[in-house]
């Protein structure tokens, strides 16, 4: 298998636990949150720190739990101050660059090749197996399949029905007597611990951490989570979740290809704006083509 292919896979797998924390927020409980790319660089900074100093398996349970406070800031600013959604998430994501900064000890730059990981635990267990090569994408899968059976347990709980209920209804949870902030409060801290586990997975995997790792993240989530929606339309929570981590598939593939025809890397963004755009406006013009044909149609009898 080819180093592009490998990483191409590695990245999915990764951005897929960020999709998964926005299908949360964005589909179930229909928030759009803008602290994406803070969250996601604080979860790295978390993870590599406590990973730094000597505790590998409590860099990832720290990571989420970080995520778990930047949710909850995002939700009582929103459900408590009246701070509209996005300007909430645009808020924390600003007030996020500071805190990671002193995170990492006031430095824009960790570096971990020296430091124990999960990901190194892994690959000294395996050392003797034929697959050894695989074991950053064992652990990447491990997540990956636990966040899904996570959602899927989570969503069918009277919490997470309420919680879907939110997205779809908040006036009539409401009237049934059930607090929309609190529940907001618990789908956010969720979502957001979601990725915060994929920016710490991404820094140990790369073992190093930059104040930039999460930059752009909001943007490849959302692409991905909308290229997914295209696939699981009118399907079933369970295919929803893994159509919503195949767009991150794809996605990446495309960003993939595009590295392979030598696309000056400044460009990334443009392509990533450009696949929001496409995925967006899909269910738009595929609503409108019946119309478009019926035009035609009548432009060809009146000719």
């Amino acid at each position: 298998m080819s180093a592009l292919i490998l990483t191409t896979i590695e990245l999915s797998l990764i951005g897929s636990l960020t999709v998964l924390g926005l299908y949360l927020s964005y589909t179930v409980l229909n928030i759009c949150d803008l602290s994406t790319d803070g969250c996601f660089t604080l979860g790295a900074c978390v993870g590599a720190m406590v990973a730094l100093s000597g505790h590998p398996y409590l860099a990832v349970i720290a990571a989420m739990i970080a995520g778990i406070f930047s949710g909850l800031t995002v939700s009582v600013l929103q459900c408590y101050f009246g701070i509209n959604s996005l300007l909430s998430g645009i808020i924390v994501n600003t007030a996020l660059y500071s805190v990671n900064i002193a995170v990492m000890g006031n430095s824009s730059l960790v570096n971990l090749n020296k430091t124990v990981t999960v990901y190194s635990i892994a690959k000294g267990l395996l050392s003797d197996m034929p697959f050894s090569v695989f074991s950053s994408l064992l652990i990447e899968f491990f997540f990956v399949l636990a966040l899904i059976g996570f959602l899927l347990f989570f969503l069918k709980t009277r919490i997470g029905l309420a919680v879907k209920a939110t997205g779809d209804n908040r006036v009539m949870v409401e009237a049934s007597s059930i607090d929309p902030r609190i529940i907001t409060l618990i789908g956010l801290s969720i979502a957001n611990s979601f990725t915060a586990l994929s920016g710490c997975l991404l820094a140990l995997s790369q073992r190093s951490c930059n104040i930039d790792i999460g930059s752009g993240m909001v943007t490849i989530a959302l692409a991905s989570l909308l290229i997914g929606r295209i696939f699981s339309k009118e399907r079933k929570l369970t295919a929803s979740l893994f159509c919503a981590v195949l767009g991150t598939f794809i996605f990446r593939s495309i960003y993939a290809v595009a590295l392979r025809l030598n696309m000056p890397a400044f460009l990334l963004k443009l392509v990533s704006a450009f696949i929001v755009a496409l995925a967006i406006s899909i269910p738009y013009l595929r609503s409108r083509l019946p119309l478009i044909k019926r035009r035609r149609m009548l432009k060809k009898e009146a000719a």
